[in-house]
């Protein structure tokens, strides 16, 4: 019986580990999101694994040679109860891959939650603790919002993960 399970990868080596498992003939699961890098003046969003230093395989334990994905290169070990590797839950399965859009990416930090009108806060950044009203997003996944400074409202535009419902 084929189900999933979870392998822990050396540091920063999840598609080194997928790459090798795929050529094994392996059913390999890496999601991955868009993580905002910010490196001197330049912001960009780059591909990182959802979870960092994990992967997920589809193996049967009784017909698969199964331990080899121990001498992968990038694996550290298959995450195990006993002898046999421990079964990632089908629906945990099923709703990451229906979280993933055609690029396979899935969208994290969104602030769709908001309406646009509503107050939120400011909570990082040098508009930090300042009271303003959800415009939008960008394509980005920023969030444009609309601040009073001065008695004008001014638009602005934040991280998406750095807005706040009050």
């Amino acid at each position: 019986m084929t189900y999933w399970c979870a392998a822990h990868t050396h540091i920063n080596a999840e598609d080194v580990a997928a790459g090798h498992l795929i050529r094994q003939g392996f059913e390999v699961l890496l999601p991955k999101h868009l993580k905002r890098r910010a490196h001197a003046r330049r912001v960009d969003w780059v591909p990182k694994p959802l979870f960092p230093g994990y992967l997920f395989i589809a193996i049967d334990p009784d017909r698969a040679p199964w331990r080899a994905i121990r001498g992968t290169v990038g694996i550290r070990d298959v995450i195990r109860f006993g002898e046999k590797p421990a079964a990632v839950p089908d629906p945990v399965i099923n709703e990451i891959r229906a979280r993933q859009d055609d690029s396979g990416l899935i969208r994290t930090r969104t602030a769709t939650g908001f309406k646009q009108g509503e107050t939120v806060q400011v909570k990082r950044g040098p508009l930090g603790e300042l009271e303003a009203l959800f415009e939008g997003t960008d394509e980005r996944n920023r969030v444009v919002v609309l601040l009073d400074l001065l008695g004008r409202k001014v638009r602005a535009t934040v991280s998406g993960d750095a807005v706040f419902a009050i």
